[in-house]
């Protein structure tokens, strides 16, 4: 499916109108890695933990970076980043909440589970363009892992 050394993006989204304006501002920046799109927090675990309609995928193959947004169905964005921060094998991803809510409490819950970087959605199509190509960059390009997962 993906080149394991491809440094692969997992956009946790369920508004298809932020999805095509991510991808697009991806793609405006010069950002070609591989972006797995998911539209709610469960089928983000199913990913995640390569289950459910994601099973055959290869667990090893982790994102370099969870693009999460909080407002999602089925489980919400802050249940996700609490699993994922509660598993071994994902407890180190990167993940960058990237929201359109002004609650505070969202800011705080999320920093008290460990997210990485918390994003508002700016509404202004050019500043998000510019938001999204701001996070690619360090993320993608800037940012060190550790040499265990350099390969994933």
């Amino acid at each position: 499916m993906y080149d394991p050394n491809q440094r692969v993006i997992l956009l946790v989204e369920d508004n298809a109108d932020d999805e095509l304006m991510t991808l697009r501002a991806f793609r405006k920046s010069n950002i070609h890695n591989p972006v797995v799109v998911v539209r709610d927090g469960a089928e983000a675990l199913d990913y995640l933990f390569a289950q459910g309609r994601h099973a055959d995928r290869d667990p090893d193959i982790r994102p370099q970076v969870i693009l999460l947004d909080l407002h999602l169905p089925r489980i919400d964005g802050l249940e996700v980043l609490r699993r994922i921060r509660t598993h071994e094998q994902t407890r180190t991803l990167p993940v960058v909440i990237l929201t359109s809510s002004k609650e505070e409490r969202d800011l705080v819950e999320g920093y008290q589970l460990g997210v990485n970087s918390f994003v508002h959605k700016p509404v202004d199509v050019t500043a998000f363009f510019e938001a999204v190509r701001q996070l690619g960059m360090y993320w993608l390009v800037l940012n060190e892992l550790p040499t265990a997962r350099r390969s994933v």
